[in-house]
């Protein structure tokens, strides 16, 4: 097969990827304004009390974690084991694990990230055999909840989907990728850089503050969509004459399969998601590797960005104490900050946030961030449950 046919299937495949897909989403939303996407509850046995049965942990329940972001939510269904110590928390066993789309509300609007949210829990339940009379705690955390009111509004919606019992949390998803790291212990700072970027910090007496995570249309810099935007920015510029040649040219016309950078134009326009622009990174990446200046410089500015992010957080929280001497754990998520190239990314954030803060203890996880929101119900819970 010739480069150019491989490269015609892999197209064929990934568009019947995305058709699969858009099937099952467009069926899940089906079944949920139908009010049947807690149907399966009916098929099973009655269980006692709050307790559960067969899969779902036994007598005393589950507990639910999301991380839901811009691209994609995941849900994470842990046994409650209230005998067990935090140290054990990383033993406990996954019962379930469902995926679904979007669940930011500024980017697909309040209904459609309510239904996403709604449908992933069900299947997470659904694959663990629980009901949600067996669910002990749910924390919740999603991009898009930027303030008090972001969150009591899906308290609200919450309430009205479990039962009284169920003790309930809503948080920004970057508190979920720093959980992840810290094993459900939110002292720190996280920097996340995906499709989307933001730098979240906490005290160990509970203050906390943020950095950026304001959207694209803010200036979401640094991230993988503020990335890929000043790439097309580039190719556009270079193509006009208001800006130097570039790699980025052949390099992302071919991959789009564009024969211009006139058809750059209506390509981005015809479906804006910011995902789908922010896929583009990994030729930002190829191209300064190859030594183009242009991509080069993107990057770099990316990276003062991200670290420009963290040390705010940083310095409004002192978390590396009076004297920029105490140390603190980084943690950092996110595929823009993988550690997969030669031009890394990550490592030149932490190289340049060092320079400030000497003692900053950079983690990567080793668990998804949906986990760390499952163990942040786990702590959040076991405080109320002591108190």
């Amino acid at each position: 097969m010739t480069p150019e046919q491989e490269k015609e299937e892999k197209k064929k495949e990934e568009k019947e990827d995305q058709e699969e897909q858009q099937v099952l989403v467009l069926d899940a939303m089906k079944r949920y304004r139908n009010g049947e996407i807690w149907d399966f509850e009916d098929d099973m046995a009655v269980s006692d009390g709050h307790g559960g049965g067969g899969g779902d942990g036994g007598e005393n329940g589950v507990l639910l974690g999301l991380d839901g972001g811009t691209t994609s939510t995941v849900c994470i269904c842990l046994p409650m084991i209230p005998s067990f110590s935090h140290s054990q928390l990383q033993s406990l066993p996954i019962l379930a694990r469902a995926v679904a789309g979007c669940s930011n509300h500024n980017s697909v609007g309040e209904i459609a990230a309510r239904e996403t949210l709604e449908q992933v829990m069900a299947d997470a339940l659904s694959k663990c055999g629980s009901k949600r009379s067996s669910v002990r705690a749910v924390c919740l955390a999603v991009s898009g909840v930027n303030h008090p009111t972001d969150q009591q509004r899906i308290l609200n919606w919450l309430r009205d989907i479990f039962p009284s019992h169920v003790k309930l949390y809503v948080r920004n998803d970057a508190v979920a990728a720093l959980a992840s790291g810290t094993m459900g212990r939110l002292h720190g700072c996280v920097l996340i850089a995906g499709t989307g970027t933001i730098a979240y910090g906490f005290t160990e007496d509970g203050k906390e503050a943020r950095a950026a995570g304001a959207g694209p249309v803010l200036g979401d810099w640094g991230s993988g969509y503020g990335i890929a935007a000043q790439a097309l920015t580039a190719v556009v510029k270079a193509h006009d004459g208001r800006g130097p040649s570039t790699r980025l040219t052949n390099s992302i016309l071919q991959a789009l399969g564009l024969s211009s950078a006139e058809e750059l134009i209506g390509w981005t326009y015809a479906d804006p998601s910011w995902a789908r622009i922010a896929a583009l990174v990994p030729l930002v990446v190829s191209c300064a590797e190859a030594g183009d200046e242009v991509a080069n410089k993107i990057l770099l500015e990316s990276v003062q960005e991200l670290a420009s992010s963290v040390k705010a957080v940083v310095e409004r929280l002192g978390l590396s104490g009076q004297d920029g001497k105490d140390s603190f754990p980084l943690v950092m998520v996110g595929g823009v900050l993988e550690a997969n190239r030669r031009w890394d990314i990550g490592k030149e954030v932490v190289n340049c946030i060092s320079k400030y803060f000497p003692r900053v203890l950079p983690i990567r996880p080793k668990v998804e961030p949906a986990v760390g929101a499952a163990w942040l119900a786990w702590n959040f819970f076991m405080k109320e449950y002591y108190s």
